[in-house]
């Protein structure tokens, strides 16, 4: 009889080895949501430490895009590393349901409203089309396999949440950061309303660069300050502007007060320029001859008057430190609506403002006959030819420069002074006390600090209204001529509150000041009707209130995960509503992600078309693929996709699957209770591969503890490829195929990769959440239904370095194995020997060595994967042997065998046996089919 097969011990499983992710997914989620698993993990965390991260809303408006897979795997990655950590780590998502993005695609779909819908009907449309947007994008969530609190996401319009923003409102009010102000802010004309820091992105822009004559009105004066022994018969001063249609807003014009300007002579003319930028401003408007006749610093200028370039009265110089001289010409034409250093240095000389542009982007009647009802975009020209004819204009050009844009419209914007209202970022030290609270905060990357800490030293106090329909409104009543809010504010903001708590904001606009309380001068107060920023609301969200229904009494979240677009955003709005109420940052710990950017490195945009589709890579390749990319990749930086970047990650995946199929198929019928082997009781090698895993273990956890996925990536595929794959695993076939069934020496190796599955399945479990949920079920024992109630595997066992056998020692071992495994490939290139089996080795060592690998007697040609191995002194290597490049005193020489060929362990052997059963078979063998089997200790 010679059916040698049926002896074998071969390796069977149904895990499959392709994964069919897009196939078997859904299935899976199907049984998430029927055993409702968020809910089993919770209740298996109860009494565990919490740790909540805190969703930053996305806007509910249109298809999840590849940004909002990212940043929610992030997420889901984490939560899950750390309920395996120990932690009860609950997720609830949250959703923006109001401001722009969702009012700009309600106007495209009924029209806007007043026009073609009532305010009421729109906004009744506006909240059913973030419905619709919330259902939509959140399916396509749970498809990416993130798990969470779907059943009640935080929504910025559940009514409860809409008052506890209006009551966030209260309390800064009564802190006595808001006021009212008339002064210039974001301004898109395709919105018609302020726009927020955050909703601002910079484009270049090509613009009239121009150099603007402007005739003095006291020549006596100027002379008398330059040079006094001079004949003077006019003079003018130089200006240059990048937006001609400010020209008509101009009510100053500002000099640096410790600038030098000089006073240059060119014809019948005398112009003024500051020193430093005389060449430069003379040779661009193309004058050959001229000379310096006087010079000044700018602080004796004050106060001089020059002629309007439009208008029939005088301007001013005025004095400010926000003059440079890095272009144009050292005096800055100043209008005082359109620039916050001009505003700012107007109303410290008592300048008005002019108001002269309308919310869409005209000028209005009677500024100017050449202007009226003009767009200040296309009046360039108009402008231009002006100048010209009044022959003002010394120089026109065109630059290109980055210029403030909308970044909903990708329309360029202005600086204008409107009515609104404002935080005061420096009332009861907020700026500073905020800077201190950023030093306490741990950022990662660890740049986040000092870039939060620049943009909030430097920024402007905050505009909170917007003159929108879709929104939180600002609930306050002012009085009609002064202004001033009513004295009974927080009263009535309360009782607002409680009204839109039980009705929703709809309630406010029907709202009138004696519905709330009896007073005798309701004539005399109007409502606001301007709407709070959308930052504010989502800035408002409080971490008890999102977990409200888990009963969390925490006022700090442990974490905020965005991109780095949100420092000028959500963390940042987040920080100031925080700190104005409460005197403490939101959050403890902040970490921030790149962009998703296409092949040629541009950042992936709807407008540009060069997107993809998460759930389109999820319906071709698999949710786990997607994971796995936005895993491995490091998320600090702006990252790439493309087919071949996914394609790396499927061969990532395959890695990871074909590795665990191995360990799933060689323990079928392994029952831990009855064939497991203590670890003092298993072979050596089998221990080394238990503390190597521990190791690993702690490497990995330190990594999701740090959310350094990248590195669990790094890690992970190596300990599947070259540790398991190439290594241990490839070793221990012999033992696992060729030893009797039920063996020790068989079971040993089956406890250790039972022990080393049990341990990978978690580290991948928050990563490739789909393929750790499959592997669960197929592990051998009985376990928990669900691997993600489970904690990291705490069965592993290090080592003892005081033994023989420790890390070194097989370490030392697995770089010896490395020289020769390339000796052997050698051979079998030259075609002296087609398997390793074929190969006889000898090893020339030193005593140390010999040492180290007599202890292993004759299993040391499993460890090679040789049919025989032996061991020499180093000093009897012949010439031909080939010395080792990284070993000291370490030769190897390679024949092959000349024995014959074992039919059922493909060993070769001096000669064959045979018995009753079994003929023409290895010794070895002879054992395994029909006596007690061999024992090996070692290997």
């Amino acid at each position: 009889m010679n059916d040698y097969k049926s002896t074998l011990n071969l390796p069977i499983t149904k895990f499959s080895m392709k994964g069919n992710l897009s196939q078997k997914e859904p299935d899976i989620i199907n049984r998430w949501n029927t055993d409702n698993l968020y809910k089993i993990i919770r209740k298996s965390k109860t009494g565990k430490k919490k740790f909540l991260l805190q969703d930053g809303p996305p806007y509910a408006n249109g298809d999840i895009h590849l940004g909002h897979a990212l940043n929610k795997i992030l997420k889901d990655i984490i939560i899950k590393s750390k309920n395996l950590s120990g932690f009860d780590a609950p997720y609830t998502p949250a959703w923006d349901c109001h401001g722009l993005p969702i009012e700009h695609k309600v106007e495209n779909i009924i029209g806007k409203p007043e026009k073609n819908v009532t305010f009421k009907n729109f906004r009744l449309f506006c909240r059913q089309y973030a419905e619709k947007q919330i259902k939509k994008q959140k399916k396509d969530f749970i498809r990416l396999g993130i798990l969470g609190n779907w059943e009640n996401p935080y929504l910025t319009m559940d009514f409860e949440n809409e008052a506890d923003v209006i009551r966030s409102l209260s309390k800064i009010i009564k802190n006595g950061y808001i006021y009212k102000d008339f002064r210039p802010v974001h301004w898109c004309f395709d919105c018609a309303s302020s726009l927020a820091e955050a909703e601002v992105e910079y484009h270049d822009k090509i613009s009239d660069s121009i150099i603007v004559m402007l005739p003095a009105k006291n020549i006596d004066v100027i002379k008398k300050i330059f040079n006094p022994n001079i004949t003077l018969k006019k003079s003018n001063i130089l200006i240059w502007t990048t937006t001609p249609w400010s020209l008509p807003a101009c009510r100053a014009i500002t000099l640096h007060p410790n600038f030098e300007y000089q006073l240059i002579q060119i014809e019948n003319n005398t112009i003024i320029i500051a020193k430093n930028l005389v060449e430069i401003t003379i040779k661009k408007i193309g004058i050959l001859k001229w000379k310096i006749i006087g010079t000044t610093i700018g602080k004796k200028l004050e106060y001089l008057e020059f002629s309007h370039p439009f208008l029939n009265f005088n301007i001013p110089i005025i004095l400010a430190k926000h003059v440079t001289e890095d272009t144009g010409t050292g005096a800055v034409h100043t209008a005082p609506d359109y620039g916050q250093d001009d505003y700012k240095i107007s109303k410290k000389y008592g300048i008005k403002l002019t108001n002269i542009i309308d919310v869409k982007g005209y000028y209005k009647k009677d500024i100017h006959p050449i202007l009226n009802y003009v767009n200040i975009f296309q009046s360039s020209s108009i402008i231009l030819n002006f100048l010209e004819n009044k022959k003002m204009l010394l120089h026109k050009s065109k630059i290109t420069h980055s210029y403030p844009h909308c970044w909903r419209h990708k329309t360029p914007i202005i600086s204008k002074a409107t009515p609104q209202w404002f935080l005061n970022i420096d009332h009861m030290n907020l700026r500073e006390k905020s800077i201190q609270e950023i030093k306490r905060i741990k950022w990662i990357p660890d740049w986040g600090k000092a870039k939060m800490e620049s943009m909030l030293s430097n920024r402007p106090d905050w505009c909170i209204s917007r003159q929108r329909t879709w929104g939180i409104p600002i609930a306050l009543f002012i009085h009609k001529k002064t202004g001033h809010l009513h004295p009974k504010t927080t009263l009535l903001i309360e009782k607002i509150a409680q009204k839109v708590a039980l009705n929703g904001i709809e309630i406010w606009w029907d709202l009138e000041l004696t519905d709330l309380i009896q007073t005798n001068d309701a004539h005399e107060y109007k409502k606001i009707l301007d709407v709070l920023d959308v930052w504010f609301e989502s800035g408002s969200i409080k971490i008890s209130k999102m977990y409200k229904k888990n009963d969390i009494m925490k006022n700090q979240a442990d974490l905020y995960l965005e991109g780095s677009d949100q420092y000028r955003g959500w963390f940042m709005s987040s920080l100031i509503v925080s700190m104005a109420i409460t005197g403490k940052s939101p959050y403890h710990e902040i970490v921030t992600h790149g962009f998703t950017v296409d092949k040629n490195k541009r950042k992936m945009s709807k407008s540009i078309g060069n997107t993809i589709s998460p759930i389109d890579v999820v319906n071709k390749l698999g949710s786990d693929i997607l994971r796995l990319w936005v895993a491995s990749t490091d998320y600090s930086k702006d990252m790439f996709i493309s087919d071949v970047i996914l394609k790396q990650s499927s061969d990532y995946y395959r890695r990871i699957r074909n590795t665990i199929r191995f360990l799933l198929a060689n323990l079928n019928a392994f029952n831990p209770k009855i064939d497991f082997i203590n670890f003092e009781n298993m072979i050596h090698i089998d221990k080394w591969a238990i503390s190597k895993t521990l190791t690993i273990q702690k490497k990995i956890i330190y990594s999701y503890d740090n959310y350094k996925f990248h590195e669990v990536i790094k890690t992970l595929i190596h300990f599947c490829s070259i540790e398991m794959s190439s290594f241990y695993l490839d070793i221990i076939k012999d033992r696992l195929y060729t030893t009797k069934y039920k063996s020790h020496s068989r079971k040993s190796c089956q406890t250790a990769m039972y022990l080393i599955l049990q341990a990978l399945v978690r580290w991948i479990a928050p990563i490739l959440s789909f393929t750790a949920d499959e592997i669960w079920k197929y592990i051998p024992g009985q376990h928990k239904k669900y691997v993600f109630t489970e904690e990291w595997f705490s069965h592993l066992f290090s080592l003892d370095n005081n033994q023989l056998f420790n890390n070194k020692y097989w370490d030392d071992l697995i770089k010896l194995r490395n020289e020769v495994n390339q000796i052997l490939e050698l051979a079998r290139l030259n075609k002296k020997i087609g398997t390793s089996l074929e190969a006889s080795i000898t090893l020339y060592v030193d005593s140390d060595t010999k040492k180290k690998l007599k202890f292993l007697r004759n299993e040391l040609k499993f460890f090679f994967i040789t049919s025989d191995c032996q061991i020499k002194d180093y000093i009897l290597s012949s010439p031909n042997s080939i010395k080792s490049k990284i070993i000291k005193n370490v030769k190897i020489d390679c024949e092959k065998h000349k024995g014959k060929k074992c039919p059922r362990c493909w060993h070769y052997v001096d000669y064959l046996e045979y018995n009753h059963l079994y003929s023409n078979l290895c010794h070895r063998c002879i054992k395994n089919t029909s006596k007690s089997g061999e024992k090996r200790e070692f290997i």
